[in-house]
């Protein structure tokens, strides 16, 4: 199951595809005892999904058999024992992804030419991703982390490696000068290659940087490094030949810390905002002011979920999840509408917004 949402990704999912490509929404859950609930759940949606092909007159005999031997094949992927908050499955003919999301989604079933992919960039947005680039005179490796994980990444072609010198053993024994490995000229071209290729990857995909390894390691990068010096370091050795839990709990302070001042920095902005008439808050008025373009940051409580429907005036009303044209997935195309006209998207813990009911927002005029 993929989980790593790169815009790379983003953008294949994106593509036109021929008619149907099909998206199947289901939430799922982590723990016993509503994950009982998870397997039947899952088949009857993709039952669905079957069976909106069948009856489709605009789908094929041929293209029908291709797509359900897809959801087969993606049915057959999913581990349920590793589910998050929400699964998204990709059909189409001559393909079919899965992902796992650490944000719930509605059970829907869409049969379209593209495939639906808001779910997954509004839990992406929550996620908060960053990076960890863990250092050793050997050996660099690189870490995809999001909200409770972090998974070992190849992009750029991490892990580095290198054959180190023999260095005098006998020496190092002696007089215990271990780090005297970081101040080996091969060593400083290893690192300084390291950031090099690290600053490729935040070109293509901009995150915060965490950067761990022995202290000698990060004062060399303090000397050689580009954006590796500005990264928040953390002395910690051993994590680049380590496993990726090891990595977790020992960035997991960090990353709470850097919430903490971020939530708060929202809250300023806010608060900022309201004196400038520049704030808007509540489902419908965010939604209009996204929709305008005008939303340069927007500030979302991590739990707040809500069903609408459209009046005629173009305004959304609370609505219930079987009403006529109900839209409950209206928070994930706020965040997907905003990141697209490059707001700053922030996911804050709830209640953290007190009296606007979940959602808030910075205008741009």
């Amino acid at each position: 199951m993929e989980h790593d949402l790169s815009p790379t990704a983003l953008s294949e999912l994106r593509r036109p595809r021929p008619y149907p490509a099909v998206s199947v929404l289901t939430p799922t859950h982590r723990r016993e005892p509503e994950n009982a609930q998870d397997p039947v759940r899952l088949r009857n949606v993709v039952a669905e999904a079957k069976k909106q092909l069948e009856a489709d007159p605009a789908v094929s005999r041929e293209r029908r058999t291709d797509v359900v031997h897809q959801l087969d094949q993606a049915l057959a992927e999913v581990d349920l024992a590793h589910a998050e908050d929400g699964l998204v499955i990709f059909a189409a003919p001559g393909e079919h992804q899965v992902w796992s999301l650490a944000r719930t989604v509605p059970e829907r079933v869409v049969l379209s030419d593209t495939f639906l992919t808001r779910n997954l960039v509004s839990a992406r947005a929550a996620e908060r991703p960053f990076w960890v680039l863990s250092v050793s005179s050997d050996r660099v490796t690189l870490w995809s982390g999001g909200t409770d994980r972090v998974t070992e990444d190849t992009s750029g072609g991490f892990p580095l490696t290198r054959n180190p010198e023999n260095f005098d053993a006998e020496r190092q024994q002696r007089i215990g000068d271990m780090p005297s490995t970081f101040r080996d000229e091969d060593t400083r071209h290893f690192l300084r290659e390291a950031d090099g290729v690290m600053g490729l990857v935040l070109r293509r995909q901009p995150r915060p940087l965490y950067v761990t390894g022995e202290q000698a390691a990060l004062s060399l990068l303090d000397e050689v490094g580009g954006v590796t010096r500005d990264a928040v370091h953390l002395a910690h050795g051993g994590l680049a030949h380590g496993t990726p839990d090891a990595v977790w709990q020992a960035v997991r302070p960090l990353v709470a810390d850097e919430a903490r001042r971020g939530t708060d920095a929202v809250t300023r902005a806010l608060d900022s905002a309201r004196g400038h008439k520049a704030f808007a808050a509540g489902v419908d008025e965010i939604w209009q002011s996204a929709q305008e373009g005008r939303v340069r940051l927007l500030a979302v409580e991590e739990n707040y979920r809500v069903t609408v429907r459209d009046v005629v005036d173009g305004h959304l009303v609370p609505a219930e999840s079987d009403d006529l044209d109900s839209r409950e997935d209206i928070v994930d195309e706020i965040v997907e509408q905003c990141l697209e006209t490059g707001a700053d998207v922030r996911f804050v813990p709830d209640g953290t917004l007190g009296e606007v009911d979940g959602i808030a927002g910075v205008l741009r005029y």
